[in-house]
């Protein structure tokens, strides 16, 4: 029988444009925030996982986990750094989830964090430009143009408007504007991203996520454990949600070698690994955070995910389904479009949003009410690999 996960606590720091702060202190504010949220002592812990992607390609230090252990006072506990690029933490989240059921941890730390701002914007570009194949990276292929590629083929395919992105952007945002880790705090309209300067056409700059330094972390325990569901008590808050499933899987590395642009094998692959481990369907989901980089993946990964049919996302957006108060609320926190995408700390962030809303812990606003069931999706490069999660209250 396989041991059942709880999400004990939650941290983050705001996600900013330049924190001022190293590395360690992010990831070490956002750790000890959730060991504060989670009443779990310090010495409790037994597994520590820390998500970074760009850290040897900004010249910061190698040796991460071991530093951020050292940061935190933590002796005795395992320790170990997980990169997959942009869906680095999801990747280590998985890892922490991995350890508590496998029995070989009580109690995981897990911590992304990502400071963007330590290289100018050349080398960060240059960075997130090795995201790619190597083949495509020597072609000077980007992501933006793979998502300007991407955008002008779903807008054609499924005669969609141009505002329809731009729906994207000005629901996210809307989102953020009451998040106080938010990067941008501010409302758009759908002129607003449509007047924006192009960055890939159709995408503009309302359409694309920013970079960004911040941290978030979680506190990973076995359920049953008397100990922790003490603890759990202490805080105050509802019964810690449970992880009712994670799952991955690799796509084709090489846009160009795919069939189809508008399809990503791993988004789809990963959310139909994680729906039936969960037991559930795309329909019993209350809240999703998806991967929106670019708007237009917002729209291809709700279809890819079966939540709406191909070709229909971009409908339901205009007609407010996606909205904080709509059928299916998509990025209550505002997404990586607005929230911030800081790449070692973006999927754990999705999962500290989604354990706020399962917990009833937001003003109203910002609540999605009554949600049980939460769903969470984060994608490595463009869509190389996807990791996707389930969380029931």
């Amino acid at each position: 029988m396989t041991t059942e996960v709880r999400v004990g606590g939650v941290g983050m720091t705001p996600f900013e444009s330049d924190s001022g702060r190293s590395l360690t202190n992010l990831a070490a504010t956002a750790a000890e925030r959730a060991l504060d949220d989670a009443a779990v002592d310090l010495n409790d812990v037994d597994a520590l996982h820390f998500g970074n992607a760009l850290a040897e390609a900004l010249d910061e230090s190698a040796g991460l986990a071991n530093a951020l252990a050292a940061a935190l006072g933590l002796d005795g506990a395992s320790a170990d750094r997980i990169e997959n690029t942009s869906a680095t933490g999801a990747s280590a989240f998985h890892r922490g989830v991995d350890r508590i059921e496998r029995g070989e941890a009580d109690a995981a730390l897990v911590v992304g964090a990502e400071k963007m701002s330590a290289g100018d914007t050349r080398s960060v570009t240059e960075a997130i430009s090795r995201l790619v194949h190597r083949r495509e990276y020597a072609q000077g292929i980007t992501l933006p143009s793979f998502g300007g590629l991407a955008a002008g083929a779903y807008l054609d395919r499924h005669d969609a408007p141009r505002e329809a992105l731009a729906a994207v952007a000005a629901k996210n945002h809307a989102n953020a504007v009451d998040n106080p880790v938010a990067q941008f705090r501010k409302s758009i309209d759908v002129e607003d991203a449509l007047d924006s300067p192009v960055v890939a056409a159709p995408l503009r700059l309302y359409d694309c996520c920013p970079m960004s330094d911040g941290a978030a972390a979680v506190v990973l325990t076995r359920a049953g454990d008397a100990d922790a569901d003490a603890a759990t008590a202490d805080t105050g808050h509802p019964p810690a949600p449970r992880v009712a499933g994670v799952a991955s899987a690799t796509g084709t590395h090489a846009v160009a070698e795919r069939p189809d642009p508008l399809s990503i094998d791993s988004v789809r692959t990963a959310g139909e690994r994680v729906f039936d481990r969960a037991g559930i369907r795309p329909d019993d989901v209350d809240v999703a955070c998806i991967h929106d980089a670019f708007t237009v993946l917002e729209l291809i990964e709700l279809e890819e995910l079966g939540f709406y049919d191909a070709g229909t996302a971009w409908e339901a957006t205009l007609d407010g389904d996606t909205a904080l108060d709509g059928d299916l609320p998509v990025n209550p926190g505002g997404g990586l479009k607005a929230r911030g995408h800081p790449l070692g700390a973006t999927g754990l962030s999705q999962i500290v949003e989604l354990v706020w809303q399962l917990r009833g812990d937001l003003p109203a606003g910002r609540r999605v009410d009554g949600a049980e069931t939460a769903f969470a999706i984060n994608v490595a490069g463009f869509g190389n690999n996807s990791v996707c999660t389930v969380l029931r209250a």
